[in-house]
């Protein structure tokens, strides 16, 4: 057994200590609060959760010793994939030396080979070089880094023969590759700038025969079409001399696109611009389109990690001890909860949101809907009576919260008969017509509303107003002060609460209201004062 991290192997104890001492902390803070209450509820407390404090040193042990990366056995690992088989041909002739691409032809082709060696990983890639004859440097592997390592020792000295024969490199990547027994697709890449000392009818026929075997065929120019010449350089870099031909002259070289096209054709295949900045990337966009195969390749490892081993011990100490302790009970009912689809018991319904924009004739045509669906009962109805309210629209409230007063709630069916007082009395100081009989019904209603709660002073306040709104009987008499204009509270349109006064008032009717009630509220305890002086005794409302 190794471990990749030592030191914190060392420090898990440490830590473990740590987090129990936490734990006991946290527990005798809780006893101590608990025996302030009562010494009833310190011995429950001191009776629970007295190895809590082991099992979360415990936990963190785990937790440390898995970070420490622990390692040990052997075993086979199973690596399966989905892939192509891919041999890239590389041209190194002395040609390629030619410094009309940066640095030169074969260096560029080299880069553009690793990176998209690097973006197949996964895929099976073979290499081959050639130049006057062509050598497997690689087989086909799933090793990339192989590939990359003989990518980076390409150089012309490694080809005994010079000069480029492209049908030799053709023949032997179609033997290499026929070899493979994957269904996938296969795919030759050749990165050349075209010159070709073979005759074009022989390398025509290679061609044909790598297309005819199924062979996808992917030229990649190297170089410029104008003729320039090849530099020889040391190893440090150091231009020696210009390539010389038999008779002492220069060679000149350029790229040969016409050949490519040619060979491309008969092979039905594909041609890669040298022009192009990202030749890796539009090769890769072309084998994107092609068969890959199911592989699975099988190493044997050893060492393998073994930090999921304390992992689970304390996962499973963690879980153990949850569902043990006395609120097991409550911790599944929340994971049920969450993972309920109609667990949506705390979202506020549409009609709540529009009352918190301060839309109340929104909300209470969205609490209508609500309440003809059905799914909130007597609630919807008493919300969207109170939201129209609040709204001004005093028949779709009465109507409303004369449904929620059918509720079988006696907290519900009283605040939606207190609403409907008030809304009544509101409608009657609105409407002459039928101010009798608007305010019948909300004495009716307060009436009904302080059976529920006879000692509800809102109640019995509008209940008076609602009285000294009518008119005297005929042949009474009876001077005194005007009486007082409606006031008291209203509905809010939040679910199950109470407003004081209806929004849908002007400011100066709102102010009036209050001014009356003022004075009448004065002058009534100015009579009371007056008759509790003269008759020495404390008398109230008689209700």
């Amino acid at each position: 057994m190794s471990f990749d991290h030592p030191l914190l192997l060392v420090l898990a104890p440490l830590l473990a200590i740590l987090a129990a001492a936490v734990a006991w902390r946290a527990r005798s803070r809780r006893v101590r609060h608990a025996g302030a209450w009562s010494l009833e509820a310190e011995r429950k407390a001191r009776s629970y959760g007295r190895g809590a404090p082991i099992v979360l040193g415990l936990v963190a042990l785990g937790g440390m010793v898995s970070l420490a990366g622990p390692r040990g056995g052997r075993g086979e690992v199973t690596a399966k994939s989905k892939a192509l088989d891919v041999v890239f041909a590389m041209d190194v002739s002395r040609s390629m030396l030619a410094e009309d691409a940066d640095p030169n032809r074969l260096q560029r082709a080299i880069r553009e080979a690793r990176r998209l060696g690097q973006d197949l990983e996964g895929d099976r890639m073979g290499l081959i070089a050639f130049a006057g004859r062509s050598y497997i440097l690689a087989p086909l592997t799933v090793d990339v880094g192989a590939i990359v390592l003989f990518l980076d020792g390409l150089d012309p000295d490694i080809a005994s023969q010079g000069g480029t024969s492209l049908s030799s490199v053709l023949s032997q990547a179609r033997g290499l590759m026929s070899a493979a027994e994957e269904g996938g697709d296969r795919v030759l890449i050749v990165f050349t700038d075209g010159e070709s000392h073979d005759t074009m009818p022989e390398t025509l026929d290679q061609a044909k025969a790598l297309g005819k075997a199924g062979i996808h065929l992917v030229l990649v120019g190297e170089g410029g079409t104008k003729p320039v010449r090849i530099p020889i350089r040391d190893s440090a870099g150091t231009l020696l001399e210009y390539k010389l031909d038999e008779n002492g002259h220069p060679v000149m070289t350029s790229r040969r696109d016409d050949l490519l096209q040619e060979i491309a054709d008969a092979a039905e295949g594909t041609v890669v611009s040298a022009d192009l900045p990202d030749q890796a990337g539009a090769v890769r966009d072309l084998l994107d389109a092609f068969k890959r195969a199911p592989t699975a390749s099988t190493t044997s490892s050893a060492q393998l990690p073994r930090g999921w081993i304390p992992v689970l011990i304390a996962a499973v100490l963690l879980l153990v001890h949850t569902m043990t302790r006395r609120h097991a009970a409550l911790v599944a009912i929340a994971g049920l909860a969450l993972i309920a689809p109609g667990a949506r018991a705390q979202q506020p319904s549409p009609g709540a949101r529009a009352l918190e924009r301060g839309q109340p004739g929104e909300a209470a045509a969205r609490f209508l809907r609500e309440a003809g669906s059905g799914a909130a009962g007597d609630t919807a109805w008493y919300n969207a009576g109170t939201a129209a309210m609040v709204a001004g629209n005093l028949d779709v409230a009465r109507r409303a919260l004369t449904e929620a007063a059918k509720s079988a709630d006696p907290a519900l069916r009283y605040r939606s008969l207190y609403n409907l007082g008030v809304t009544n009395l509101v409608a009657a100081r609105r409407s002459e017509k039928d101010k009798d009989a608007l305010l019948d019904e909300a004495a009716k209603a307060f009436r009904d509303a302080l059976l529920l709660e006879p000692a509800s002073e809102r109640a019995k306040w509008n209940l008076e107003l609602t009285q000294r709104q009518k008119p005297p009987p005929s042949g009474g008499g009876g001077g005194g002060p005007p009486p007082p204009q409606p006031g008291g509270g209203g509905g809010q349109g939040g679910q199950g609460g109470e407003q004081d006064s209806p929004s849908a008032l002007s400011r100066r009717e709102a102010e009036q209201i209050l001014g009356s009630v003022d004075r009448e509220e004065r002058q009534t305890r100015a009579r009371h004062a007056q008759r509790d002086r003269s008759t020495g005794t404390t008398i109230g409302k008689d209700w």
